[in-house]
């Protein structure tokens, strides 16, 4: 099987950038946050966090000003716009990492050692999480969610139909898994959407063929994707993908989710965030679905992570001061990680607030176990918007010719930007 690709039309953002001339404005008892969760679990969660701030700060009016549609890039456009019009929200959800390299370098947001002092963030959060979100020493965002990338869900009788016993382990194995799917059954051996969901299978299967010392390295500046090692990897990814299914890539990761867990396909790679999808859907874990680490990484958590900042002028600081202490604190990471579908970025987190969740619960010990972390390009840890954005076209053209050789010196040249 062989996937065919038609380009999605990019969705109107004229009366979403309208709004950006509606900022919040300063003065009074106030803090605006300002975030793109307005649905879902995320929204379950925020709503969450929200309660809490009201309940311990009675005096100050809790402004939520999220934007909602093209998973964040809706609200990001406005966030710009505001930002370049020095009218900032009070804080901001960006995800931690690279991906703020942008308003860092722009002068857009305040560094937040002293926060991380004061509260004890520094002993709270993993060593190798606060490095990979620093920049230049110091720290931009407060997390309040570990998300996990490399996350490959499958279906149990799918699996059994084909005659794989296990579910597979290595880059080797999932190829034999996906080939025995393909011969012996009518499912499709690996559920794709729309191309990000393939710029996501990529850095799994990178990590797999990899490791995470070496899929660490490529994210250097000037790093060298012209190696025998990168090729290899790319060829795993070549031969995941011929056992894509021909869809049109308007679908989003939804639909390749549901696929898995309506037994149409047997394998996904997707965040963990399908988990809360699929208690969407009334599926049964165990049964319906089930899941384990990418091929190949086993022990490491390609993480990301939402988080939020304090921007360059925020008219209401100290109030934004303390809606970071509450998102950074384990108090309000336990009431908002069970709702959004996500686990605690602090170590210290109570295991019972997660219980009832079988893939939560999971993820959480292994977090709390002390993994080897790397960060998602995708979800952007480790690549800023210009970087990430070259990778996409890259993918985007190989899609369309499938030249891998072509693929890969588009990635090189991509390194050498930096």
């Amino acid at each position: 099987m062989r996937r065919r690709w038609t380009s999605a039309s990019a969705a109107a953002l004229g009366a979403v950038l309208v709004a950006s001339g509606c900022g919040g404005g300063g003065g009074g008892n106030r803090v605006e946050v300002f975030s793109w969760w307005t649905g879902g679990g995320e929204e379950a969660g925020l709503n969450a966090l929200i309660e809490r701030f009201e309940e311990d700060n009675p005096g100050t009016e809790f402004v939520n000003a999220a934007v909602a549609g093209g998973s964040g890039t809706n609200a990001q456009a406005v966030l710009e716009g505001r930002l370049q019009s020095q009218d900032p929200p009070d804080s901001f959800q960006g995800h931690a990492g690279a991906e703020l390299l942008d308003y860092i370098e722009a002068g857009h947001l305040q560094p937040l050692d002293d926060l991380y002092d004061e509260q004890g963030l520094r002993e709270a959060l993993p060593e190798q999480l606060v490095e990979q979100i620093s920049h230049d020493g110091s720290v931009y965002s407060v997390p309040v969610n570990i998300h996990r990338s490399n996350v490959m869900w499958f279906n149990p009788s799918v699996l059994e139909e084909a005659g794989v016993e296990e579910p597979p382990q290595t880059l080797d194995e999932l190829i034999g898994a996906l080939d025995a799917v393909e011969k012996e059954t009518d499912a499709i051996p690996m559920a794709v959407g729309a191309q990000w969901t393939v710029d996501h299978l990529l850095e799994s299967v990178l990590l797999g063929s990899l490791g995470p010392e070496g899929y660490n390295a490529l994210w250097e500046p000037g790093a060298d994707w012209d190696t025998p090692e990168v090729a290899a990897a790319l060829a795993d990814f070549e031969a995941v993908m011929e056992h894509t299914q021909e869809e049109s890539a308007a679908e989003d990761w939804q639909e390749a989710a549901q696929r898995v867990a309506e037994g149409e396909a047997a394998f996904n790679i997707m965040g963990d965030w399908a988990a809360g999808y699929f208690d969407e859907l009334g599926k049964t874990a165990g049964e319906d679905y089930d899941w384990a680490p990418s091929p190949g990484t086993e022990g490491t958590y390609m993480w990301l992570s939402d988080s939020f900042t304090l921007p360059v002028g925020a008219p209401n600081e100290e109030a934004a001061r303390t809606w970071l202490e509450l998102v950074g604190s384990k108090e309000g990471q336990d009431a908002f990680n069970p709702l959004k579908g996500s686990v605690p970025a602090r170590s210290d987190t109570d295991p019972q607030a997660y219980a009832d969740s079988p893939y939560l619960s999971a993820a959480l010990e292994e977090w709390q176990s002390g993994p080897e972390l790397a960060g998602s390009f995708w979800h952007g840890v480790t690549v800023d918007n210009r970087w990430k954005n070259d990778i996409d076209t890259a993918v985007g053209l190989y899609l369309q010719d499938e030249d891998l050789d072509g693929l890969q010196a588009a990635l090189h040249q991509a390194a050498q930007a930096e």
